[in-house]
C-alpha cells in the first residue's frame, strides 16, 4: 500500500527531518514540504494526499485553524513541542499526534498505525472470486498508550497501565492512578471512547474500571486496589461477560 503525505512545517530543521523519515520508509510518498499553512490550502486545492503531516504554531493561521478551515481532510498528523495540543487534537478526529523532538521509531510507528486504518477500509474482495486471494484480516488498531488531560492550567500525560479507575462527577472526572488523582472537565462518554475497549469497561453510570487492577468481583462491587467500586444492573450483564470470559471453570 502506497501512501501520499504532505508535510506543512515552518521550522527548517523540523520540515527537513520529517522529510528525511518519509524518504527513509518504502511505500510513502512525499508529494510536497511547505512552510506555510496559506500555500498548503492553494495546494489542498488541487491535489489529495492521504496524510497530512502539520505543525501547530505557524504564523498567520495555526495548524488547529488550518483543520477547521479544511471541509475535506485527510488523515491528520499533529506535529508540535506542546502536549497541551493534544486534547484539542483528539477532538478534531487527528489519527495521532508527535511530539518534538520526533524520533525515527515514533514516527514509524505512526505510520504503521495509519496503514492499519487504511487496510480496514479497502474493500474486500467477495469470496471465491477469481484471481484474488481472500483478505487477510487485518491487525487490530494500535491505540495510543496515554493522553493528556487538562488539569487546571495545565495539561497532564496518563498513561492507561496506571489507571485505576474513573470517577464520573457531573461535568468532570475524576482519575485516580496508582500514584495520583486528577480531576478534569471532561465526560465519562467522551472519555470512554478513547479508551482501550480491551482494558477498560464501564461498570456504573459514573465508573470505569482497568480490568487490569481489579482484586476481587462481588455482585454490585468490585475491588480495585482497595477501594470498592460500584456495579450497576445497567452495566452488569456486559461485565459479567468480560470477567467470565476469563474465569478458571
Amino acid at each position: 500500500m502506497t501512501l501520499t503525505c504532505l508535510i506543512v512545517e515552518d521550522e527548517p530543521m523540523a520540515r527537513k527531518l520529517l522529510t528525511q523519515y518519509v524518504e527513509k520508509i518504502p511505500g510513502i510518498e512525499l508529494l510536497a514540504s511547505l512552510s506555510s499553512p496559506l500555500e498548503a490550502l492553494e495546494f489542498l486545492k488541487e491535489n489529495e494526499p492521504d496524510v497530512l503531516f502539520l505543525d501547530v504554531q505557524m504564523p498567520e493561521i495555526t495548524g488547529i485553524g488550518l483543520l477547521k478551515i479544511l471541509k475535506k481532510k485527510p488523515i491528520v498528523v499533529l506535529t508540535t513541542a506542546y502536549s497541551e495540543y493534544a486534547i484539542e487534537g483528539y477532538e478534531l478526529d487527528v489519527t495521532d499526534y508527535l511530539l518534538k523532538p520526533i524520533t525515527f521509531q515514533r514516527f514509524l510507528k505512526c505510520i504503521e498505525k495509519i496503514r492499519q486504518n487504511k487496510a480496514r477500509t479497502l474493500p474486500h474482495p467477495a469470496p471465491g472470486q477469481p484471481g484474488i486471494a481472500p483478505a487477510a484480516a487485518p491487525e487490530q488498531d494500535t491505540l495510543p498508550e496515554y493522553l493528556f488531560v487538562k488539569d487546571g492550567t495545565k495539561s497532564v500525560r496518563v498513561n492507561f497501565a496506571d489507571v485505576l479507575y474513573i470517577e464520573g462527577l457531573k461535568d468532570y472526572v475524576r482519575i485516580h492512578t496508582s500514584a495520583k488523582k486528577i480531576t478534569t472537565l471532561q465526560s465519562l462518554k467522551k472519555l470512554t471512547a478513547m479508551l482501550p475497549s480491551n482494558e477498560f469497561v464501564r461498570v456504573h453510570h459514573s465508573y470505569i474500571i482497568a480490568l487490569k487492577w481489579v482484586e476481587e468481583v462481588y455482585r454490585d462491587e468490585v475491588l480495585i486496589n482497595g477501594t470498592l467500586v460500584p456495579v450497576s444492573d445497567t452495566y452488569r450483564p456486559a461485565f459479567k461477560e468480560m470477567i467470565e470470559d476469563r474465569l478458571l471453570k
